[in-house]
């Protein structure tokens, strides 16, 4: 039996997470998870509202995560799952969950990155947040192991190279 693929799809917010996770699930045979559903009512109001999640905000939420990707680890195949994961130790507790844990990080500048939130429609994170999100980002380092795409690229060349290079890099 193959090892179950735990994938998380992180950037900031505008990045394209959810476009990229739920085709990368799609291609892969996976189920995908959209990580924004998970948060509590408290922390949307308080985005929704312009203030930023500090590090106590995202606790639950983060547990949360790991929880989701702990049960797909146990129980195979896998999962796709769209989380900021901003800072190392957000994604060293999602590890926790999952220790094979692969991430796939979108990045882009941040004229884009504001274009498409300003472009966005019903979504409760405001284009206001961009600025604190990109303060908080810490890259994934090497030793992370992640596939990093510019999305500069299409959704579906994004998808397609997050295949690649994962199949490449192996578990």
């Amino acid at each position: 039996m193959n090892p179950a693929r735990c994938i998380v799809v992180m950037g900031v917010s505008g990045c394209g997470k959810s476009t990229v996770g739920r085709g990368l699930a799609q291609v892969l045979g996976l189920p995908f998870v959209e990580g924004d559903e998970l948060h509590p009512p408290r922390n949307v109001a308080l985005m929704a509202a312009g203030t930023p999640l500090t590090d106590a905000d995202r606790g639950d939420w983060l547990q949360a995560l790991s929880q989701v990707l702990a049960d797909a680890a146990t129980r195979g195949p896998g999962v796709v799952v769209s989380c900021s994961a901003l800072k190392r130790s957000y994604r060293d507790l999602l590890r926790g969950g999952a220790p094979a844990l692969r991430l796939v990080f979108l990045h882009g500048t941040r004229d884009l990155l504001d274009r498409r939130m300003q472009l966005r429609r019903g979504h409760y994170m405001p284009a206001s947040l961009l600025d604190s999100q990109l303060q908080t980002l810490e890259p994934p380092g090497a030793d992370e192991n992640p596939v990093a795409l510019d999305i500069g690229m299409p959704a579906d060349a994004l998808v397609a190279a997050a295949r690649q290079q994962l199949e490449a890099t192996g578990p």
